[in-house]
């Protein structure tokens, strides 16, 4: 079960946390993997990783907010099978404090981001009969997280592109869900709290990892699980959906 054998996927951002833990787990189940990525170093070193286990993948360097470096990297790797449009950036601030620069980078990147990939990807998957594409939404987009209007507002966007993409792509045998992380463990949060909370990141990280009913951030592997499986022949009768994966975060945090 769950094979992705003679399959392709894109996997953008791919270089560190969620992304790194999907372009491993598609590459230990077959696929090719190709990692979009800015920082080349990092991407270079989750190569590096899957040829470990004889896994095969490449690593492209990609700005995903420029259409044109997107469409001749999507031409250059050819028919593709899936794509997870993972890569994407945070912002904390509410709409009064949130400036015009900081709005439009959070849009560039995590919603013209996903577009320019789903754009270049479409003509790919359908060399391939069909596909999946899986975008990286958040439980953001469902419920209101203080501090996190832009952020907030993409992910929104993202949730919205998932179900007119599915809707449109339908006949094409092109299927399209999203995935709705709550917080996840990742470099990204440690950073955060050593950047914001020095000397505390211990006591911080409990905290934040409480606000979960289950007690617990979850792992990159447990997102990329997720994502293996809406990927998988298994669920080639699920499109449209979106999924969150948050420790009862949405249901029970009342």
């Amino acid at each position: 079960m769950f094979t992705l054998e003679n399959k392709v996927a894109v996997v953008t951002g791919g270089g560190s946390g969620i992304g790194r833990a999907i372009a491993t787990t598609f590459a230990k189940q077959g696929a090719t993997v190709h990692i979009l990525e800015m920082d080349m170093s990092a991407a270079a070193a989750v190569v590096q990783e899957i040829s470990v286990f004889a896994g095969k993948a490449f690593a492209q360097q990609c700005n995903v907010s420029k259409q044109k470096e997107v469409l001749d990297v999507f031409e250059n790797i050819g028919a593709i099978d899936m794509l997870i449009n993972n890569a994407g950036i945070a912002h904390i601030g509410k709409a009064d404090t949130t400036t015009e620069e900081d709005f439009d980078r959070l849009m560039q990147v995590n919603v013209k981001g996903v577009y320019n990939c789903i754009y270049a990807a479409i003509p790919q998957l359908r060399k391939s009969n069909g596909g999946s594409i899986i975008n990286m939404a958040s439980i953001a987009a469902n419920v209101g997280l203080p501090d996190r209007f832009a952020y907030s507002t993409a992910k929104g966007a993202v949730m919205a592109m998932t179900l007119s993409v599915a809707k449109d792509y339908i006949h094409e045998n092109i299927r399209c869900n999203s995935i709705s992380p709550a917080r996840v463990h990742t470099p990204f949060v440690d950073g955060f709290l050593k950047k914001s909370y020095p000397g505390r990141e211990a006591e911080m990280f409990e905290k934040l990892s409480k606000t979960q009913p289950i007690g617990r951030m979850a792992s990159p592997n447990e997102v990329a699980a997720l994502a293996l499986y809406l990927c998988s022949s298994e669920a080639s009768f699920i499109t449209g959906c979106d999924y969150p994966i948050d420790g009862g975060f949405i249901k029970l945090n009342n």
